[in-house]
């Protein structure tokens, strides 16, 4: 039923229970599973000649976090014997970014985690999860963490 999915992860709690989840339906399904952390390049903003070299600084920063999530996930998934692959992209937008790996692969569920935000957080960060949920052309398994689960 669902042999290929893309998890897509940020390095939090939240998102390694989405690779957990994806552990259990990988070995349900007898599928494969592809771990995407997305960077945006343009989060970090400045003026003067000193943002060129705080923009470097950011992209090292966030490759270096994006990195260790990534291998993080790879030995989860390879621990419990399931195949894998993972990437990091850079996109602007993050949900953007989610769906066009999705559409780019052979996906055929998306499994992500949501921090469960709401009321002024939620305006103020806004929902990836609801974002690629209303966006997206295949399934979507959102995750919640158990501290998320009340709200």
């Amino acid at each position: 039923m669902f042999q290929n999915l893309l998890v897509p992860i940020d390095g939090s709690p939240t998102s390694q229970l989405a690779v957990e989840k994806a552990i259990g339906l990988a070995k349900a399904f007898n599928g494969t599973v592809n771990v995407l952390y997305v960077i945006d390049p343009y989060l970090f903003t400045g003026v003067g000649e000193g943002f060129a070299y705080g923009q470097t600084q950011y992209l090292s920063a966030a490759r270096a976090e994006a990195d260790a999530a990534l291998a993080a996930a790879r030995q989860a998934l390879q621990a419990a014997g399931i195949k894998a692959s993972s990437s990091l992209m850079e996109s602007h937008v993050v949900w953007r970014g989610i769906l066009d790996a999705a559409a780019q692969g052979q996906n055929d569920l998306i499994v992500m985690g949501s921090h469960g935000r709401s009321g002024f957080e939620k305006l103020l960060l806004g929902s990836v999860a609801q974002r690629v949920v209303s966006h997206a052309t295949m399934p979507v398994l959102v995750v919640r963490g158990q501290s998320d689960a009340g709200v």
